[in-house]
């Protein structure tokens, strides 16, 4: 299994909406690293759900139901999508505050690539932001 963090400014598409609809496809990811992350996950791999701009947190863990394909919203067929279903929000919001405050995560691309909006993170990384939350 993965682990990974995708970022979603809330007024967009928030945590609350995903968890409304039940699951989503991700799109709009028009940055080759991210897309190339986004074919890199496997059904059953576990999100960090990010909620940028506004709020700046992890807010909860989705899972990939489905793996990479065509993304709907355009017909270029460089830009892939993943299907997401929520699993759990998580207790506390972790900010990302705490995660730059947090000695043990200074290695995450959220602190490291932060502009990327599809990223992997460790295990340990992992469970450490969920262990914050909860």
């Amino acid at each position: 299994m993965n682990y990974w963090l995708v970022k979603s400014e809330p007024f967009k598409y928030s945590w609350d909406d995903l968890v409304k609809d039940g699951s989503t496809y991700w799109d709009g990811v028009r940055n080759y690293q991210a897309r190339n992350n986004l074919k890199a996950m496997k059904k059953g791999d576990l999100v960090l759900y990010y909620h940028s701009n506004e709020g700046k947190e992890v807010v909860g863990v989705s899972r990939v139901t489905k793996e990479f394909y065509q993304d709907p919203t355009i017909d270029d067929d460089r830009w892939v999508v993943v299907d997401i279903e929520p699993v759990n929000k998580l207790n506390n919001p972790v900010s990302l505050a705490d995660i730059k405050k947090d000695k043990r995560l200074q290695k995450v691309p959220l602190i490291t690539q932060s502009r990327l909006s599809v990223m992997p993170v460790t295990k340990n990384d992992f469970d450490t932001i969920i262990k914050m939350g909860n």
